[in-house]
C-alpha cells in the first residue's frame, strides 16, 4: 500500500516573524554594544545619525526576514513511518505518549519514547503575543489521533 502524504506542522507566519524580530533585536543589542565599546575606546569616530538608524533597522528587518524564511521551513512531519522533527526521526513503535506541556511561556508538544527519553517537537506550539497559535488545540488533537491510530491501530497507513 502506498504511503499517504505526510502531515506537516510548521510555525505560523506570526510565530516565524516574532522569532525573527527577537533574533534581530538580539543582533541590534550586540551591534550597539560593540559600536559603543569602539566609540569609548576611541577606535572609531562617532557616526552620523543615519548610520545609527541603519545599525538599528538593518539587523531588525534582516532578522524578521530570516525568521520568516527559515521559521516557515522548520517544523514536524507525521507519516505512516513515524515523526520527524528537524533531524530527529522517531518510528511509531518507540512512541509511548504525546503531551502538551508548559515550557517557560509556551505550550509545546513533547513525545515520550519507550526508552524514557522525550523529544520536543518544533511545531506546533503556542505562547503569548507573536507565539500565539489559535489553532494549537486542533493541531494537538490531530497529532493525538495519529499517535493513537499508529499505537493501537484503527486507521490504515
Amino acid at each position: 500500500m502506498e504511503d499517504a502524504s505526510p502531515a506537516t506542522f510548521r510555525p505560523t507566519w506570526h510565530q516565524a516573524l516574532g522569532r525573527g524580530l527577537y533574533l534581530g533585536s538580539l543582533t541590534v543589542v550586540g551591534v550597539l554594544l560593540i559600536t559603543s565599546m569602539l566609540l569609548l575606546t576611541g577606535f572609531v569616530e562617532p557616526p552620523p545619525g543615519h548610520v545609527w538608524a541603519a545599525l538599528i533597522l538593518v539587523p531588525s528587518l534582516g532578522g524578521a526576514l530570516v525568521g520568516m524564511l527559515v521559521g516557515r521551513v522548520t517544523g514536524t512531519q507525521i507519516s505512516s513511518r513515524g515523526i520527524r522533527t528537524r533531524s530527529v526521526f522517531t518510528p511509531w513503535h518507540q512512541v509511548v505518549d504525546l503531551r502538551a506541556e508548559r515550557r517557560g511561556a509556551r505550550t509545546v508538544v513533547s513525545v515520550y519514547l519507550d526508552s524514557g527519553a522525550s523529544v520536543q517537537l518544533q511545531a506546533p506550539y503556542s505562547g503569548g503575543f507573536f507565539a500565539a497559535d489559535p489553532r494549537f488545540e486542533g493541531k494537538m488533537f490531530a497529532l493525538s489521533a495519529h499517535v493513537r491510530s499508529h499505537r493501537f491501530g484503527g486507521l490504515p497507513g
